[in-house]
């Protein structure tokens, strides 16, 4: 199978992530299903049939997250070399044609939040990113038509 690049901080989010479920999570829907059995008849029972549609939530996710941190190339960004261009795991603040300034870090795509400014590696806009580096002017398909940014810093936090 095909191993996933992954930056150390999205990892650690996998793994709390995967704690929360199994520590706190589960035994709470287990708790939850054994009081909603103590209220008699299961087949009308909306309270049990929750609980179980809940509980099979919480264990496909765990079963997704432990698949991921499996298949993940785990890469510490503040190990790479600095070589001042746009690589995994970079943060870059780019200013748009109508001075709009924002600022994105290049992620795996399992960890990708655009609402965090976390864009995937496998995205229009990081794959125009990639390999460019301070001063270069990038054009990039949007849905909108084609944008122009003008790459300001990069760094590798």
């Amino acid at each position: 199978m095909k191993r996933s690049p992954i930056t150390v901080q999205g990892a650690e989010r996998l793994r709390a992530e995967l704690k929360k479920l199994k520590s706190e999570d589960r035994p709470a829907v287990i708790k939850a299903i054994a009081e909603a059995r103590g209220h008699g008849d299961l087949s009308e029972n909306a309270e049990y049939h929750a609980a179980r549609e809940h509980q099979g939530f919480i264990e496909g996710r765990i079963k997704e997250i432990e698949a991921k941190l499996a298949n993940a190339e785990i890469i510490d960004v503040a190990r790479l070399p600095q070589t001042g261009k746009v690589i995994f795991g970079a943060t870059v603040d780019l200013e748009s044609e109508d001075g709009a300034k924002v600022t994105y870090q290049v992620v795996g795509d399992d960890e990708a939040d655009i609402k965090q400014g976390l864009i995937a590696i496998t995205s229009p806009i990081a794959r125009a990113l990639v390999g460019k580096a301070e001063g270069d002017v990038v054009d990039v398909q949007a849905p909108g038509g084609v944008r122009s940014y003008e790459i300001v810093a990069v760094r590798y936090v």
